[in-house]
């Protein structure tokens, strides 16, 4: 059984890498599905985020790096593939997620939304929160794959070249 894991993913975080393998325990292969959301400016280009997904999921089996620019149900529909994951990291998380599976149930029934709490390490990441903490130029190592720090430093020495 497939399922897609739909989401910005700007940047991924270790919260997204901990539903992604627990997921794997539950479907045979998963999709990480960058999804570009028009309502959002992104702080990396789709390639940047799929880079980075792809170097964080390196070492896991039956997963692949997808993105589209169209409807995550739409997407799902062209590949026949009916489960959706989703990563709940509060009350705030829950009540978003139950609005948009309704909006998926409306364009097609037959869509299924596994939901993951969130492991409570991971509770108090988001990828805003890395993003500030990464334009603060913190330490975000803890939070987010080796991928996304070597990201972001790269980024930190553009900015000091330009400065």
């Amino acid at each position: 059984m497939k399922a897609i894991y739909p989401g910005s993913f700007d940047p991924i975080t270790n919260g997204h890498l901990d539903v992604l393998k627990r997921a794997l325990k539950v479907f045979d292969s998963v999709i990480i599905l960058v999804a570009n959301n028009e309502s959002k400016a992104s702080r990396f280009s789709t390639t940047q985020r799929m880079e980075m997904i792809k170097d964080a999921v390196k070492g896991l089996k039956h997963v692949k790096v997808d993105f589209t620019n169209g409807l995550t149900v739409d997407y799902a529909n062209k590949h026949k593939i009916k489960n959706l994951i989703r990563g709940l990291r509060n009350e705030t998380d829950y009540t978003y997620e139950v609005k948009l599976s309704k909006e998926y149930k409306k364009v097609d029934p037959e869509i299924n939304m596994t939901f993951f709490i969130a492991s409570d390490e991971f509770k108090g990441i988001s990828s805003s929160k890395i993003h500030k903490l990464g334009k603060a130029k913190k330490d975000i190592s803890k939070y987010v794959p080796e991928s996304v720090v070597k990201m972001y430093k790269k980024r930190w020495a553009m900015l000091i070249l330009f400065f």
